[in-house]
Formats: structure tokens, C-alpha cells, sequence
């Protein structure tokens, strides 16, 4: 399949007006926005409107309409699951925000119906896809860093998002076999929360795990819900620990041919000139020999952010063309979820590991 894949966007929040509506705009080469829906006739033409293109509150009547092949679903954080799902029922390929369902019997279901329709459906994990987080991996990938032991994030996505990352650089394939969690809250000191606008006293809620990896490796994941809006929890971070290297950040060290002393792996960001935008083209890592990730989408101006969500956009459109696995997908977005949840009934149970996989519930 070589012509574009024609696209609806359901769901019409701030999400899909501001990413993913520009988004599929500037994919034009290989994707057709042909549609939008929205539980609300008026948020629907609104968006509709906005991105000039048809609008509907009917999924059923889009689908016969628009005619859409695959559908970005960006809708409320509650409802990804049964929306998610009913995309699926109407026979298009899906890419879905995360969690890809807050209930594990939500996201079989999602997986089960995909499967039995041949449809593909990948999830908008985008953290471990950001730029920096593609060298890294390449870098790991060339065995630069050697074994790494220890994989940590702090306050760098909560739940699945950090999940994905800490699985980034010790494996994406390899299992987690048991999860560890805490869970606190305490009062902090009156400060300004940048997302609600006030100032005073706030409550934090606190989340600690250890993941342990069938091979021996092992992940800590450390979450606080100010995390986001805080001066307070300014830090966010991710490092790993490995034979021959380690990494803060972005701060990237090997040491000397003596073995005395840290060297850093320095980065190189090399843009160049889209339309008077400086557009990023490629990240270099100075080793012998050089290590480098190429923008794929270096001939349109994108910032970071943006460049990861399209790479999981184009994830879907390959997969539908060559009728191939998405690179993430349900099952590995299934697992990110599964381990938070293992998380939080940790800490229920006082701290004492929860196996993976989890047990289902009857009934």
C-alpha cells in the first residue's frame, strides 16, 4: 500500500486541536485528515471547522461518510478503554493515547478485537521516542555502555510513561517478573502550582517502585503528583548504571583507557534551515567511531515533542502498509499499565512483591 492512509481524529480537547489535528496536517505526504468526532455536536463542528475538514457526532455515520482507514483517539483520560475498543469494533487501525485502558480486562479486550479484525493498533507512548532518548538507546544498542544493571527515572512521566522509559534502556522485550511499590502522602510547603494558577499549602502523594527484570537488572521508579507544576520538585530525571558507563540525563560518561577518570560522550545537535525555522537534523554522539540519530522527519519543522508523537503516528501508518507490528503497541502499553497497577497493590500489601504477570480476578 502506497497511497495516504485516511485518518479521522475522535475526540476533540485541546489534544487533538493542538497536536495531533497540525500533526496529521503536516504528514500530508502520507496521511489524508478526513474527519473529526466528538460526543458534543458543538465541539465537534468546532474542531471541524478549525481544521477544515467534515465533523460528526455519530462514529458509525463517520465511518460511512468520511470513510476513514485508521483513527487517532485522543479522548477523555477515563474513557480511552471503551472508545478505544469501539474504534476497533468499526473495523479501523487505532492509535490510542495511554493509558491504552485503565482496566487490564479493557485493554485484552482492545488486543483481542484487533487481532481477530487484522487491524493494527499502536499507543502514544512517546516519551522513549523524544530524540535524546534515541541516541541513548543506539548507543546502548552498540554496546557502548556494555550490560546495563540498573535503570532509574525520577519524576519523569508518572506511572506508564516512567515505566516506559526505565524498560527503554534495560530492554523493551525483556520481562519483568515481580514489582515493589510504596505509596505516601505528606504535606508540603505553601508554593505556586503552575498548572491551577494558586498559591498555598498543597498535598503530595508520593510513588515508589522496584521492578526486577527476568535478567537480573533491576528499575526504580520514583513519582511525585507535584511533579509537573512545582518549583518545589523542580528535578526530572532519568539515569542508568551499566558495565561500562553511566548516564544522567543527558549527561552521557565512559571512562579513560586508564580507568581513572569519567569522560563525557558530548552530544552534538546539528539543525538546519526549514522555511526560516531551524529544524533539528540529527543528533551525534563524538565517539570512535561516531553514533548519530537522524531526524525522519528533518525536511519539516518540528520541536522534540512533536517529533515523537509523529514518529508513533508513522509507526501505524507502516504497519498498515506493510501489514506488519506497530513498534510499541497494545501489548507493550498493556504491560506499562499492568506494572503500575502491580505498583499500587504493592504498597497495599505493605511493600511485598507482586508477581507479574498479575492474577486475573474471577468472576
Amino acid at each position: 500500500m502506497s497511497d495516504r492512509i485516511r485518518f479521522a481524529i475522535v475526540g476533540a480537547g485541546r489534544r487533538s486541536r493542538d497536536v495531533y489535528g497540525p500533526l496529521l496536517k503536516l504528514l500530508e505526504a502520507d496521511v489524508e485528515l478526513v474527519g473529526v468526532w466528538s460526543r458534543s455536536p458543538s465541539n465537534a463542528e468546532q474542531l471541524g471547522k478549525y481544521l477544515d475538514v467534515e465533523w460528526f457526532d455519530d462514529l458509525e455515520r463517520m465511518q460511512d461518510q468520511a470513510q476513514p482507514e485508521a483513527a487517532v483517539v485522543s479522548v477523555n483520560y477515563d474513557a480511552n478503554g471503551t472508545v478505544g475498543r469501539r474504534v476497533i469494533e468499526l473495523g479501523l487501525h487505532a492509535l490510542l493515547e495511554t493509558p491504552i485502558a485503565h482496566q487490564l480486562s479493557e485493554a485484552d479486550a482492545i488486543i483481542e478485537e484487533a487481532e481477530k479484525r487484522n487491524l493494527k493498533v499502536e499507543v502514544a507512548e512517546q516519551y522513549y521516542r523524544r530524540p535524546m532518548e534515541r541516541l541513548k538507546r543506539r548507543l546502548i544498542d552498540a554496546g557502548v555502555f556494555g550490560r546495563i544493571f540498573t535503570a532509574y527515572n525520577d519524576f519523569m512521566g508518572h506511572g506508564y510513561h516512567g515505566v516506559s522509559l526505565i524498560r527503554s534502556y534495560i530492554g523493551i522485550d525483556v520481562p519483568i517478573v515481580a514489582v515493589s511499590g510504596s505509596v505516601d502522602q505528606y504535606s508540603a510547603s505553601p508554593h505556586y502550582a503552575w498548572i491551577e494558577k494558586t498559591y498555598g499549602p498543597r498535598q503530595e502523594d508520593w510513588e515508589h517502585a522496584v521492578l526486577q527484570f527476568a535478567n537480573g537488572c533491576l528499575g526504580f521508579f520514583n513519582w511525585s503528583s507535584i511533579a509537573y507544576d512545582s518549583g518545589l520538585r523542580w528535578l526530572r530525571s532519568t539515569k542508568f548504571f551499566a558495565e561500562r558507563g553511566i548516564a544522567v540525563g543527558d549527561r552521557l560518561t565512559q571512562l579513560t583507557p586508564d580507568g581513572k577518570d569519567p569522560v563525557p560522550i558530548d552530544i552534538i545537535r546539528y539543525f538546519h534551515n526549514i522555511g526560516g525555522m531551524e529544524t533539528l537534523r540529527e543528533l551525534v554522539a563524538t565517539i570512535e567511531p561516531e553514533i548519530f540519530w537522524r531526524n525522519p522527519f528533518r525536511d519539516i519543522y518540528m520541536d522534540d515533542e512533536m517529533i515523537a508523537v509523529a514518529d508513533c503516528v508513522m509507526s501505524l501508518v507502516r504497519a498498515v502498509r506493510e501489514d506488519g507490528r506497530p513498534e510499541y503497541g497494545p501489548e507493550q502499553a498493556r504491560l506499562d499499565q499492568e506494572v503500575t497497577l502491580a505498583m499500587h497493590e504493592s504498597a497495599k500489601r505493605k511493600g511485598e512483591p507482586v508477581s507479574l504477570p498479575l492474577k486475573r480476578k474471577s468472576g
